[in-house]
């Protein structure tokens, strides 16, 4: 009898049977998940901040043209601010603005208004850098217009591109010939400038000196430049810089003084020398 024939025997121990369990795994998901939620949380935060912050901007804008300039409380303005505006806002700076409105009623003028602006700050005195207006004119807005200037035909005017075009009689002699007249319109010392340059009589073209030598003094009211003034309808802080026929409009330029916002003196209607 052997040794191991009297002893017991016992089970070996667990750590010798038992296999290793193996090493839990950290996931990283869980924390990327996580921070992917967080930052569209900030995100949505972000977008949620742009958009009321554009919205207090824009109506602000609005309803200062809209008491400045005297128009009608329902005229609808559209405005718009490039790039993120609370950025601007923190640097006291609007990069870029355009501000457009149909049929802006300025006394006996009414037109389609676009006013484009840079670098425009606004803590204190509000100033711009650079702007600009364009205002767009019907021919009938133009008529309108031109009602107030003597001796121009405004019941036969029409627009042809590049010119505005109409026609008259000259009667000499108990003899009343038909005169069709082209105008280029231009900018002269901020006055919309009408000027002769094309002349018909009974659908021939003819010279202004063949016109004057067959009529006299009659000629002259058909020959002339018309000026047309449109400081007295327009914010004394906007200047005509350029005027030409575009298909069935009138685009009238203008310089805008950069301090028009805050300065009531060029808010106010400019007036006209006489």
């Amino acid at each position: 009898m052997t040794v191991g024939d009297t002893q017991p025997t016992r089970p070996l121990p667990e750590w010798t049977t038992t296999s290793p369990q193996p090493r839990r795994r950290h996931r990283a998901w869980p924390w990327i998940l996580a921070a992917v939620i967080v930052a569209g949380l900030a995100v949505a935060a972000w977008f949620i901040g742009e958009s009321i912050a554009r919205g207090i901007v824009e109506k602000t804008i609005r309803d200062q043209i809209i008491t400045n300039l005297a128009l009608p409380a329902d005229q609808q303005i559209d405005v718009q601010i490039a790039g993120p505006v609370i950025p601007q806002l923190i640097a006291g700076t609007f990069d870029d603005i355009t501000v457009s409105s149909q049929d802006v009623p300025f006394d006996q003028l009414t037109g389609d208004v676009t006013v484009h602006a840079t670098g425009i700050a606004f803590r204190g005195e509000a100033t711009a850098e650079s702007a600009t207006g364009t205002v767009r004119l019907t021919e009938a807005q133009l008529k309108a217009l031109l009602e107030s200037v003597q001796d121009f035909p405004v019941d036969s005017l029409k627009l042809a591109a590049p010119d505005v075009t109409a026609s008259t009689e000259l009667t000499f002699l108990g003899i009343t010939v038909p005169v069709g007249v082209s105008l280029t319109p231009s900018a002269a010392d901020g006055d919309i400038v009408l000027t002769p340059t094309r002349l018909q009589v009974a659908g021939a073209d003819v010279s202004a000196d063949d016109l004057k030598s067959r009529f006299g003094g009659l000629a002259d009211a058909v020959i002339k430049d018309y000026t047309v003034c449109i400081a007295q309808y327009i914010p004394a802080g906007m200047t005509l810089t350029d005027v030409s026929v575009e298909g069935d409009e009138v685009v009238a330029d203008f310089d805008v003084d950069g301090r028009i916002a805050s300065d009531p003196a060029l808010q106010a209607p400019g007036t006209c020398q006489t």
